[in-house]
């Protein structure tokens, strides 16, 4: 049996809603989303597997991810829930969708397509290979070893919540570097549905991010044949934090049109 990912419950009412971040990510990515929409609903952050406080394993699938996810909702006592999931998680949350469709109210999906991308994360994989954290007196050291692998400031920052202090001085990695550089290949690939999810689905992309494409609509609708598409202005790949208000504003239509309490 799979071990319980670490997550974070906000709300103690209304419909259940269970938020996966993307790869390098962790659950206090989406603190800000989740409090406002605790005001409604009982939202469980998680961190995925390899991720954030959450258990390491050589296992770093979306197979095993998804048993994550069921793993979670049957100790939390949730029969059904709103699955939303950003890049990776957006991933898992089509594989569960497909796998467990009894235990899914409805699914967002942020910023992701099922299809392959080309690999976009090689100079994060090299920094946290390369730069000897163990030695790193503060994070502002830490941000400036970054700086060559990660120029843009909003990256390196998000980069560098992977970090903890150690007790002796200096840093560790809260990730498993290894299990996600051996599965990013999968992780980046092609995503293996067979017959999808017919349930109500939403995917969301950001204005200025070219994850999902017009043209992807045709392959996202042979899984998901009842998906629509809603586009938030003035945001990029990580549409939750570029754009918060339009974000939440679409996600909490959905949620009210789609949830059991």
């Amino acid at each position: 049996m799979s071990a319980i990912p670490n997550h974070r419950i906000y709300g103690d009412s209304g419909p259940a809603v269970y938020i996966l971040h993307g790869i390098f990510g962790m659950l206090d990515n989406w603190h800000y989303a989740a409090g406002i929409l605790s005001k409604s609903c009982r939202v469980i952050t998680v961190d995925a597997r390899n991720h954030g406080r959450s258990f390491h394993d050589d296992d770093a699938s979306f197979e095993a991810m998804s048993e994550d996810l069921q793993h979670l909702m049957a100790h939390l006592g949730d029969e059904k829930a709103i699955i939303l999931g950003h890049s990776m998680g957006g991933k898992t949350a089509m594989l569960f969708s497909e796998r467990y469709p009894e235990m899914v109210a409805g699914l967002i999906v942020v910023d992701i397509a099922p299809k392959a991308y080309p690999a976009g994360h090689g100079d994060y994989f090299k920094a946290f290979r390369e730069i000897n954290f163990s030695a790193v007196q503060s994070r502002k050291e830490a941000e400036s070893l970054f700086e060559p692998y990660a120029p843009d400031p909003a990256v390196r920052q998000f980069l560098l919540k992977n970090l903890e202090p150690t007790p002796g001085g200096g840093y560790q990695l809260k990730i498993n570097i290894d299990a996600l550089e051996k599965h990013y290949p999968d992780i980046i690939g092609d995503l293996h549905l067979s017959r999808g999810y017919a349930g109500p689905c939403l995917f969301i992309r950001g204005e200025k991010s070219g994850y999902i494409k017009d043209e992807d609509m045709n392959n996202i609708l042979n899984f998901f044949p009842n998906a629509e598409l809603e586009t938030i202005p003035s945001a990029g790949h990580w549409v939750h934090a570029d754009n918060p208000a339009d974000f939440i504003s679409t996600i909490s239509d959905f949620i009210v049109a789609h949830a059991q309490a």
